[in-house]
């Protein structure tokens, strides 16, 4: 009984798309969400990190400002190496240090006015600590304790804190502004991810009733075919069988027309022969008429003395081929009904048995044969083996170039689960057009410069397939041409072949 589920076999079909496209779009929607909450904590950490380094330069900046201060302070009161190193070290990086802290708020207006006001307080801060360095080192040590008592330096490094100070605060009051701004858009992110998720939920439930439903629409058709092709198994294989029996009837009708054809064909081609020896007899006696009674001689015999050698010769030849062809439906016959008999072959020495078989009509030619080792073993029949490459040797012979020297390639590899094998030459090559059409029974391409009926690749292809193989070819004209055939690593016999 037929049955027909195209309707809920569209239906299923559009909405299993639009679920699929709406599950998409909030697959799509949750990820541009994810990823803008992510580039939004980035941009957070990184501002918390330029905020930790302003803070740290700013600390930094002071501490070096107090160390300078103390090595002087210390400088003053007992002068020794050290202290003035430690005031000269802390004295020379502070500037880097007010650069540094230059560089990470430029794009500040509030913090790029408090940088300048730090400059200036850094200059007077270094001149007067400089004054006083110099005093002691020309022997004034009272003058600079002094001046240093009177100018009471550290009201300038308090300047300098009060103004650490407000950056600071400068820094963290925009820390504290991006942070309300980040967690309103993580609260919002959080929200769409929220409904996101309802969202894909609800489309999931229902994708599943979806499927469910369709599920049990196709158990239940799958029960109602598996009883139709329960009983469809078996006419297949009826008719499989049947098939088998008509193409094996086939092969013994064309054996038995071949073999009863040979018949009238052996009396066409012997009474062909009596009769050219008649003809000569009587050419003889016309030869004679001529000369001693040429009256009698009249121009019909005259005609038919000139004819029938050509008749003759005629009948002769379209035998002779009709013979040929006859032997090779004959052949090709015997060879499809013949039994195979898989062996493990080792193809280097086929190939290598092949071409030294061949040698006199290579030689002939002026080519050369190289089989490229090693070439993958096979398994198969070696007599169709060995008919296979020897078809396709012998026509790469037949069909060289002669305006360059001849060469003939044999490769092979082996390639997921098949052993291939490849023959090229540097022949004449095939036209496009005639690339399949040379597989078939009796058919050729190009100047039949050669002896042939054209069965020979015919032959190789009824071959190749009945050994579950594949055959193609790839050719130029002018350029040559490569046969590929393609064997499953594990023998197999289709039957009876084409």
């Amino acid at each position: 009984m037929p049955i027909n589920l195209q309707l809920s076999d569209r239906r299923f079909n559009r909405l299993a798309l639009l679920g699929i496209a709406l599950g998409f779009a909030l697959l799509l929607g949750a990820l541009a969400t994810v990823v803008t909450s992510f580039n939004a904590g980035q941009s957070s950490t990184e501002l918390v990190r330029h905020t930790d380094k302003v803070i740290d330069q700013l600390s930094l900046l002071n501490v070096e400002l107090e160390r300078a201060e103390s090595g002087r302070r210390a400088y003053l009161l007992s002068p020794n190496v050290y202290r003035l190193q430690t005031y000269r070290d802390n004295v020379r990086i502070a500037p880097q240090t007010l650069d540094r802290i230059a560089g990470l708020t430029s794009d500040n207006p509030v913090q790029v006015e408090n940088v300048a006001k730090l400059r200036g307080l850094l200059r007077l801060q270094l001149a007067d600590m400089q004054r006083s360095m110099a005093l002691v080192q020309a022997n004034r040590t009272v003058l600079a304790q002094a001046e240093f008592a009177a100018a009471s330096p550290n009201s300038i490094i308090r300047k300098v804190r009060g103004v650490t100070e407000d950056m600071r605060g400068t820094e963290l009051g925009l820390l504290s502004e991006r942070s309300a701004k980040l967690d309103q858009t993580v609260a919002r992110m959080r929200r769409l991810l929220f409904a996101t998720g309802i969202m894909l939920l609800l489309v999931g439930a229902a994708s599943f009733w979806l499927v469910r439903r369709y599920t049990v629409d196709l158990t239940r058709t799958r029960d109602r075919l598996h009883v139709l092709n329960t009983d469809l198994e078996g006419a297949v294989l009826e008719r499989t069988a049947e098939l088998q029996r008509a193409n094996e009837e086939i092969q013994r009708f064309a054996y038995i027309v071949s073999h009863d054809l040979r018949s009238p064909l052996v009396n066409v081609m012997g009474f062909t022969a009596e009769l050219e020896e008649t003809n000569k007899s009587l050419v003889e006696i016309m030869d004679r008429a001529e000369r001693e009674a040429p009256q009698i001689v009249t121009d019909a015999m005259r005609h038919a003395r000139e004819d029938l050698p050509e008749a003759i010769g005629f009948i002769r030849s379209s035998t002779q081929k009709m013979d040929r062809l006859i032997n090779a439906i004959l052949k090709l016959s015997r060879e499809g009904r013949r039994t195979l008999t898989p062996e493990m072959l080792p193809m280097d020495r086929v190939l290598a048995d092949i071409v030294a078989s061949m040698e006199h009509p290579i030689d002939n030619a002026g080519a050369s044969v190289e089989v490229e080792t090693p070439l993958p073993n096979l398994v198969g029949d070696r007599l169709a083996i060995e008919q296979i490459f020897s078809n396709l040797l012998d026509n790469a012979v037949k069909y060289l170039d002669p305006a360059r020297a001849g060469r003939i390639v044999v490769r092979g590899r082996s390639k997921r689960g098949r052993n291939i094998y490849e023959v090229e030459d540097n022949g004449r090559g095939i036209d496009a057009r005639d690339h399949e059409r040379v597989f078939d029974l009796f058919r050729r391409s190009g100047p039949q410069t050669q002896p042939g009926e054209g069965i020979g690749l015919a032959h190789v292809r009824a071959l190749v397939h009945r050994l579950g193989a594949t055959i193609d070819l790839e050719s130029t004209l002018g350029q040559g041409t490569m046969f590929r055939v393609s064997f499953p690593e594990t023998f197999s016999d289709q039957g009876v072949a084409e």
